[in-house]
């Protein structure tokens, strides 16, 4: 068999962008490394002719991925897998964040296409054509929790309107039917999906949606402090609270125990994600399970296929399950 670039990096231990730019000349690299590159292409019998080395200099070894945010345990989660993957076939990984802006998420991707290989997109705010008419044809790209408006795209994405569905009616099971929702950003999809899934379940089960009930949030500990105070000055106030992920419920408890009230006694309280602080916080936090792991793991897998040449694979949306994880913060 032929040896690849891929095979003189695994026996060099380096990146394969560290062998292109040995074999390209293009920059300065230490003189270990170096060694070890030549050595390695020297003993595999590698030699790449001046096309090939032409088409080197096109392959960055890079895998870019571009988040709304990077700090915070969800994404830190989904990163998790993506990272080892990444390493263990010879890439490196360039991280960025959009921010939630529009403006700013066309800029940063812009410009990270042309220092990867192949992108992993989780874009809330933007469809995934719109994306793809700001890169170039044939640019490797799975999409993650993102909306998915024509054929031919692949993406990784969860149920986040079932499982927002499946946890309203366990509040509605616990006998609650004054639920208030904390919203996410108006514009993101996973956020907008997730109040779909609430107003559906209280539809199904006999109870007309309040738009009261609904105050607007962005996702973060702050938001769902600030949310409080609307939702005490209702009467009759709402007997439970659905955030519409877990950092913004962890500002509602705190919150609701700042204006003495107990949770869940007074007030049932529940999130979506199940970031692994739910689990340890006081009381501990029923939400929604999202994989996200699984979800970063699928999309790296996917991606690195398209990389090595999958053009015939079948592109198409998967959807992973969510479930509804009860803890305290609902007890009856």
């Amino acid at each position: 068999m032929v040896p690849t670039i891929r095979d003189v990096a695994q026996r060099a231990g380096v990146s394969i962008s560290t062998v292109s730019r040995v074999l390209n000349k293009s920059a300065v690299v230490d003189e270990a490394k170096r060694e070890r590159v030549e050595e390695a292409a020297e003993a595999l019998g590698y030699r790449p002719n001046p096309a090939a080395l032409s088409l080197l200099g096109h392959s960055t070894g890079g895998i870019g991925v571009l988040l709304p945010y990077i700090a915070g345990d969800f994404f830190s989660e989904f990163l998790h897998r993506i990272d080892r993957l990444t390493s263990e076939n010879g890439y490196f990984l360039v991280v960025s964040s959009s921010h939630r802006s529009v403006k700013e998420f066309q800029a940063v991707i812009q410009g990270l296409n042309r220092r990867v290989d192949g992108l992993i997109v989780m874009s809330t705010e933007v469809p995934a054509q719109t994306v793809c008419d700001w890169l170039p044809a044939g640019l490797p790209i799975v999409f993650v929790n993102t909306e998915v408006d024509r054929d031919g795209i692949e993406a990784v994405n969860f149920d986040n309107r079932g499982g927002a569905y499946r946890l309203t009616e366990h509040l509605l099971e616990r006998g609650h039917r004054r639920i208030g929702f904390l919203k996410g950003p108006d514009a993101s999809c996973d956020a907008n999906d997730r109040l779909d899934g609430y107003r559906a379940a209280l539809r199904d089960h006999g109870v007309e949606p309040d738009p009261a009930l609904e105050v607007p949030g962005d996702f973060t500990m702050e938001a769902g402090e600030a949310a409080v105070p609307a939702f005490l000055a209702l009467d009759p106030r709402p007997t439970a609270v659905f955030a519409g992920n877990d950092l913004s419920a962890y500002g509602v408890v705190s919150a609701l125990r700042g204006a003495g009230l107990d949770v869940p006694a007074d007030v049932a309280v529940a999130g979506f994600d199940d970031i692994p602080l739910s689990r340890f916080s006081s009381p501990t936090l029923t939400t929604v399970r999202a994989p996200v792991r699984e979800m970063g793991e699928g999309a790296i897998e996917r991606l690195l296929a398209q990389i090595k040449g999958g053009d015939g694979r079948d592109r198409r949306v998967v959807t992973l399950g969510t479930e509804v994880v009860v803890r305290e913060s609902t007890a009856s």
